[in-house]
């Protein structure tokens, strides 16, 4: 296979991340015998302080002609200043909107391997929990009307959905639903919110389309409840963009770190899925340039990316083996590290990969 994959590295620990996780997709297309080319771009904080804009113009057409972009994250107090539209993170809006990318996929695993580092009591997780949060991402309050009054004293922000909009994010889910346990929560506010009701309303109409998943519906502040109280009842949530946007970076802590959740945000170009892939973590510029950063999670996004975008099973499973079999051997990042187990291998971001790295190479013996 020949593609072009997009690299964006951002801000932050984002570059630090990113470097492992092309790496091992080099690594994965020369063992597999595929070509993949890779074109640098920059968008964020670094992209403003480059070029005076965080999306510098032709960026988003560029990218577009590539079959993936792989992006680490955007943003830092060095920009928080600067006015709404010149943020880093107005780059990030600005590319999921501009490149259709409205299904944003979040799985939660909590991996044997790191159950010590969960923090929820033994009880509550002893039997692991495999949850797939598909939010919404190019509608909602992130996107609606904004603004001020005239003195500056009171702001709005409005938050919209059309039915296709809904419809289309449901059906997303519903698939997934159907390739897993067949369970699918809607997750909303419907006894505040008319956007909530009209999902509701659109849920009854497209569930009739898939008799064989369940559908419950929760309120949002129950399923951030219930997320702590027993994560294991749930299979597949589907919510609007900022309940999804809240929701999983709660269950990626549940998973023992942010840094091990992955993200592919996905749309249809010219018939075939075309993807953003970042971990869920932001830019962490407190352990920026220290080599402290958890990669598994940009690691992890590559092997997403291998998987929804190339089609590529066999090569997304063989990473995900491999961050496995690392795990298994005791390698800890720092924010990975339990107490409880005292034999494991605290390593930074550039040896964490190295170790993925061989894993993959030799998978008998990582090191």
């Amino acid at each position: 296979m020949d593609c072009t994959i997009a690299i964006i590295a951002g801000d932050g620990v984002g570059p630090e991340v990113v470097a492992p996780a092309q790496k091992i997709l080099e690594t994965v297309g020369r063992s597999f015998h595929h070509h993949f080319k890779f074109r640098s771009f920059q968008a964020g904080g670094a992209a403003y302080d480059t070029y005076g804009e965080t999306l510098p113009a032709g960026t988003v057409e560029a990218v577009r002609e590539c079959d993936a972009l792989l992006l680490g994250a955007v943003g830092g107090p060095a920009w928080d200043s600067l006015p709404g539209d010149k943020r880093p993170e107005h780059a990030l809006l600005a590319l999921r909107k501009e490149l259709g990318v409205f299904a944003n996929l979040r799985p939660a695993v909590l991996l044997p391997q790191l159950r010590g580092a969960c923090p929820l009591k033994a009880f509550a997780v002893s039997g692991g929990f495999d949850i797939l949060m598909v939010r919404e991402l190019t509608s909602g309050i992130y996107f609606g009307r904004r603004g001020r009054s005239a003195d500056l004293s009171a702001a709005f922000d409005t938050m919209s959905y059309n039915t296709d909009e809904i419809e289309r994010i449901l059906r997303v889910a519903y698939t997934a639903a159907e390739g897993r346990r067949k369970i699918l929560t809607v997750v909303d506010k419907a006894n505040v919110l008319e956007t909530s009701r009209l999902w509701r309303e659109v849920t009854e109409r497209v569930k009739t389309e898939y008799r064989d998943v369940v559908t419950n519906f929760l309120y949002v502040d129950n399923a951030a409840m219930q997320l702590i109280r027993s994560p294991s009842q749930f299979d597949v949530i589907v919510t609007n963009n900022m309940f999804g946007d809240i929701l999983s970076d709660e269950s990626s802590v549940l998973t023992g770190s942010i840094g091990m959740l992955p993200s592919a945000s996905l749309g249809k170009k010219s018939g075939r899925s075309f993807g953003i892939y970042e971990p869920v973590h932001g830019s962490a510029p407190d352990i920026a340039g220290q080599n402290k950063a958890n990669p598994l999670g940009t690691i992890l996004s590559a092997a997403m990316l291998l998987r929804h975008s190339l089609a590529l099973e066999e090569e997304a499973r063989a990473v995900e083996k491999a961050v496995e079999a690392v795990l298994d051997s005791g390698c800890r990042t720092l924010d990975l590290a339990d107490s409880s187990t005292p034999q494991n291998k605290i390593m930074g971001s550039k040896e964490m990969g190295d170790a993925v790295l061989s894993a993959i190479t030799s998978p008998e013996k990582p090191r």
